[in-house]
């Protein structure tokens, strides 16, 4: 008997000790796979800890549960994992998880799997600038250079606030940055986060922290999850940046380069687990919601870099989750 199952059987029906931060950090560098499992450790996150195995991250909004990401654990051990969630918070949802854990949740526990948007990685071994279908990514690279941007890589903030709240008043949602699917700037825990700045004339105009992504205490690859550019200069810096950081990471041996979350990038098909209605509900808001959030912008960027895709989704008890939908809007502040 392994020491993972000891410590399961040790905790009963549904019951979980508690993890110290410095254990956490531990699993994610072992276990922190998925392109959220950094941002699992933001603040005003809930935990349900299994020592010896690994946690779940979640929040809580109108008394709702939303958990983020997988399990942060061996993939083998999900479906324990998920059972003794499951029988402490039933009526859970499960946000930007892989199809493993829908296929536990689903067969296991009758939870509807919908797809919620799509993910995107980059093999950088195979990287480079070349070809057509990148040359969008060229040009913004030349427009910028022509008008004097640089890049560097520093931890210190140069200006980073400044340009976040000009940035923001740019934005469809203008009253709060969004939380929870994208972790905040200001986090307690940063190790191993990098971040990449664009100057013209000295002056800091854009960034991009990117979060690393682990496989057994290995950084695998990075995610940009924060990324801004001063409200008078916009044009090519998000793919100047990128370009630079790719070639960077790229020259450590840094195999992937993850683009996280395209919300609402959805396939047309619909998978026997999806509930019908809401994947209808969610073409429609892509389709219409522009005024939302620009999701038709970010999913046309992001496919500039030409990954592999692969399909995000969200776990849910009921077929059509109102409350639940809109309890999220207001956990992530888009509403």
């Amino acid at each position: 008997m392994t020491d993972q199952t000891l410590a399961l059987d040790r905790l009963g029906a549904g019951e979980a000790g508690q993890l110290t931060f410095a254990q956490r950090v531990d699993y994610l560098k072992r276990f922190g796979v998925h392109s959220q499992s950094f941002s699992t450790l933001q603040p005003n996150m809930d935990y349900f800890d299994v020592p010896g195995v690994g946690y779940i991250a979640y929040m809580r909004k109108w008394g709702l549960t939303f958990v983020l990401s997988d399990p942060v654990c061996a993939p083998e051990d999900f479906p324990v994992m998920l059972e003794r969630f499951h029988n402490r918070h039933p009526d859970a949802c499960y946000i930007q998880v892989s199809r493993p854990v829908v296929d536990v949740l689903h067969q296991r526990f009758g939870l509807y799997g919908t797809q919620f948007g799509s993910e995107s990685r980059i093999d950088l071994g195979g990287w480079s600038l070349s070809g057509k279908k990148k040359q969008i990514i060229r040009t913004a690279v030349n427009q910028a250079a022509r008008s004097g941007i640089t890049v560097r890589e520093r931890f210190s903030d140069d200006h980073t606030r400044q340009i976040s709240e000009a940035w923001i008043r740019t934005r469809k949602v203008k009253s709060n940055e969004i939380r929870f699917l994208i972790r905040p700037m200001d986090m307690t825990y940063r190790e191993n986060e990098r971040h990449f700045y664009a100057y013209q004339n000295g002056q800091a105009v854009g960034f991009i922290y990117f979060d690393p992504i682990y496989r057994n205490n290995d950084i695998i690859s990075y995610v940009p999850n924060i990324s801004r550019a001063n409200a008078d200069f916009r044009q090519g810096i998000f793919y100047t940046l990128m370009a630079h950081a790719m070639s960077v990471f790229q020259a450590e041996g840094v195999p992937y380069l993850d683009l996280g979350l395209i919300p609402l990038s959805l396939d047309r098909t619909t998978e026997p687990q999806e509930a019908r209605l809401l994947k209808r509900i969610l073409h429609g808001l892509y389709d219409r919601g522009n005024f939302l959030y620009n999701f038709k912008g970010l999913e046309f960027t992001k496919s500039r870099f030409r990954g592999e895709r692969f399909k995000t989704y969200c776990c849910h008890r009921r077929g059509l989750p109102a409350l639940e939908f809109l309890a999220m809007l207001k956990l992530t502040r888009v509403v």
